[in-house]
């Protein structure tokens, strides 16, 4: 399933879904050839060298690589069910209780993951660069704030924070980190096939601060739309930027699918980092195949131009 949205007029002006179609396209080969990787560290190295605005496009196989599960593909549930099972208004108006057992566990789990060296790397690079005058710009699909935890300050996050809730009732947003956060989730939410559900009472879930009505995890479900401040933000970075890294996404979650295509197509380099090739593929100049901890540190390595810190 793809998250669909109402896309920027800007976005919409560039045809992004022909570009995409056209680009894949023309470059793909026969599949059993990797030669139509260009794994040019070195190239990629002096083109990141040059530039002063880089966004960096990341996903969920960022996270994966620091054992935050991602509910997806083979083997990818939480009891019987996979994130576009739960991640859904309907899956909540259904059974609140469920999926907060679903986000309950997502959020606890969050305490023994740590950032790993793609993250670390990333967020040394924007701090590095910073001092030079040159702009790194995180635009993440993961709401598990890892990017955060490691030291990056530029981020957007698309699809929100498993940190943060909004109320049902009067919209107000707040920031939790309380664990549990309420105490009838306190030892719920385990992920094993024959666990039963809680089954707890709505007013025992989490409630808004505010007004006390129903409060949801603030973040982006399936079928629904951004926020429009946050695709504005993401679209100026990618029109200004003159680089792009992505980094650990399938390339077909929609908006963020559309970023890397959109960005090729001003003549901007793009270079993917991925275990697997993706629909995007086709359109970046670069494609360094395997584990983003391997590749990313050794392309956000300080370069042999800069200045001594």
């Amino acid at each position: 399933m793809l998250f669909t949205r109402t896309l920027p007029l800007s976005f919409r002006c560039f045809g992004i879904h022909q570009i995409l179609r056209n680009k894949t396209m023309a470059g793909v080969v026969d599949s059993s050839s990797h030669a139509r990787w260009n794994s040019d560290m070195a190239a990629f190295r002096e083109e990141f060298a040059k530039a002063k605005h880089i966004v960096i496009l990341t996903g969920a196989g960022v996270s994966a690589e620091s054992g935050v599960p991602t509910f997806r593909g083979a083997g990818g549930f939480w009891r019987r069910w996979q994130a576009q099972d739960l991640a859904t208004p309907k899956a909540f108006a259904a059974n609140p209780s469920l999926v907060w057992e679903f986000y309950h566990y997502r959020r606890e789990i969050m305490g023994s993951k740590d950032p790993n060296k793609a993250h670390i790397a990333i967020a040394e690079c924007e701090e590095r660069l910073a001092k030079q005058n040159r702009r790194v710009v995180v635009v993440t699909q993961n709401i598990d704030e890892l990017h955060r935890k490691a030291g990056t300050k530029n981020i957007i996050e698309l699809h929100g924070s498993l940190f943060t809730v909004r109320c049902i009732e009067c919209g107000n947003v707040k920031e939790d980190r309380n664990s549990p956060i309420c105490p009838a989730l306190k030892d719920r939410g385990a992920p094993d096939p024959d666990a039963q559900d809680a089954r707890i009472p709505e007013e025992q879930l989490p409630r808004c601060t505010s007004c006390g009505g129903l409060a949801r995890p603030h973040v982006v479900w399936f079928g629904e739309g951004l926020d429009r401040k946050v695709l504005e933000d993401t679209e100026e970075e990618c029109m200004k930027c003159d680089l792009c890294l992505v980094v650990g996404t399938s390339s077909v979650v929609y908006p963020a699918a559309m970023y890397a295509p959109m960005i090729a197509d001003r003549g901007v380099t793009v270079a993917e980092f991925n275990p697997e090739e993706t629909p995007a593929t086709g359109t970046c100049k670069y494609h360094f195949h395997g584990p983003a901890g391997e590749h990313v540190p050794k392309a956000l390595a300080k370069h042999p131009s800069e200045p001594d810190s």
